[in-house]
């Protein structure tokens, strides 16, 4: 197999000069992909895609968890903005903070999902 180098050295400066001018700082958006990573999280991220709304003991019961780890996960998405929650009574419901984070999962998942079916890594 061959390597994916290149096999001789040279960079184009230009080309660098213009990418590093335009580079952000994203160490916002590293750590808001981080809170995705966490497979757990995403579960609970993928669930709000389905169903707008879930309160705390739904998605303790959707991932298998105690209510206590579903509240932990839920509020690590919300401090990361990835979700929003709402007091109604007793309960506490949770949804996906916007349109973006339910793009971003779904993108996500189908692309994974195409890869697959084009005999891409199933791991």
């Amino acid at each position: 197999m061959p390597k994916e180098v290149c096999e001789i050295t040279h960079v184009d400066e230009e080309a660098v000069i213009m990418v590093q001018q335009q580079m952000p700082d994203l160490s916002r958006v590293a750590k808001f992909l981080k809170a995705l990573s966490d497979e757990t999280r995403l579960k609970i991220a993928y669930a709000l895609t389905v169903k707008d709304e879930l309160c705390v003991c739904d998605v303790a019961s959707i991932i298998g968890s105690s209510v206590a780890t579903a509240s932990h996960h839920l509020r690590y998405l919300k401090d990361n903005n990835l979700a929003k929650s709402n007091r109604k009574g007793k309960q506490m419901y949770y949804s996906l903070a916007d349109e973006h984070v339910y793009q971003i999962v779904t993108v996500a998942y189908e692309h994974v999902k195409e890869g697959i079916a084009n005999g891409g890594d199933t791991n």
